[in-house]
């Protein structure tokens, strides 16, 4: 059967550099799930905010990502575009910009992520009340959740259905949601809903204990690993940070740790980063040093595509999706 648009050009005409690795990426990830191994995405940098959505949500739907890492900007950002989209901001000289330009926009309310414009009044206006009843009802129960369940429950509730201002088929979290995908949040305190958390805590009108903790996000990612590696996982890492230090680490600590020798290594690896190339970092690292630290095997098919997320990520998803 013939590839759709996208994906002949894709194949046509990326031959060689980062086009021909990413053309190369895109194929390894397909090669993984028709072997029957599942796949983690990692997700960090403003990919909410960038709309990635808008594609990511069919990856979700069609089962081509098991698992998803994420930083808790892009947890709570999905759902900020959800409900308060047409109060965002473009600003395509954001290169230009004066310090006092800068103080305007934050003045206006106005949280700026490279070109665009984050209204937090407006978004959290419509999600702060909500959310805070989901985590006392849990706490007055004396339950424990993990930030994206309570997210999950947030959406599934249908309390923000009169607040929504794009397709609904467009918001990544709510595809997650519904399929109640298994998910890590990797230093989630140090999101705008983190702080807003903490600062219920401060004021003695919520539990810490009552959210689950980063520790508890490694063991659960510890026993799905365990349970899911047979056939291979896979791991695709969109930009660097906590997002993907945090789970990729999994397999060493499953190995060295807990002395489980017969833990696989992660059967595929690919990195989309823009970091200048760099063994002194970890974002510019390349996937061989991965090696010494117990992650990838020698054969793990491993890429790395050198290159902004927002152009490369809907291109590979939309070569999976034969669009």
């Amino acid at each position: 059967m013939s590839k759709k648009p996208i994906s002949e050009f894709i194949q046509k005409y990326y031959k060689h550099f980062n086009a021909a690795a990413l053309v190369d990426a895109a194929k390894g990830y397909q090669e993984q799930l028709n072997q029957g191994s599942k796949m983690l995405v990692s997700l960090a940098g403003a990919m909410s905010t960038a709309e990635l959505g808008k594609i990511f949500s069919d990856m979700i739907r069609q089962d081509k990502v098991q698992i998803i890492s994420c930083t808790g900007a892009n947890l709570e950002e999905d759902v900020m575009n959800l409900v308060a989209h047409s109060h965002y901001e473009r600003v395509p000289n954001y290169r230009d910009l004066t310090p006092e330009q800068e103080w305007a926009l934050l003045e206006r309310g106005l949280n700026r992520v490279t070109d665009t414009c984050i209204p937090e009044e407006e978004a959290f206006r419509r999600l702060q009340g909500h959310i805070f009843d989901i985590w006392k009802e849990a706490e007055q129960r004396n339950e424990r959740y993990f930030p994206h369940e309570f997210m999950y429950k947030l959406l599934l509730s249908g309390v923000l259905e009169p607040y929504y201002e794009i397709d609904l088929k467009d918001s990544w979290m709510y595809a997650a949601a519904q399929k109640n995908l298994p998910m890590v949040v990797p230093g989630w305190e140090d999101s705008t809903l983190g702080n807003i958390f903490a600062s219920y805590v401060l004021k003695g009108e919520l539990k810490a204990s009552t959210m689950k903790s980063g520790i508890e996000y490694m063991t659960f990612l510890a026993d799905w690993y365990t349970a899911n590696s047979s056939k291979g996982i896979g791991f695709f890492q969109i930009g660097g940070g906590i997002a993907g230090d945090f789970p990729i680490c999994v397999v060493p600590m499953l190995y060295q740790d807990m002395e489980r020798t017969d833990t696989p290594f992660w059967s595929y690896f690919c990195q989309i980063s823009d970091s200048t190339t760099s063994y002194g970092s970890y974002s510019g690292a390349v996937p061989n040093e991965k090696i010494t630290w117990g992650k990838l095997d020698i054969h793990t098919p491993k890429y790395i595509i050198e290159s902004d997320a927002t152009i490369v990520a809907p291109l590979i998803f939309a070569y999976l999706l034969d669009y």
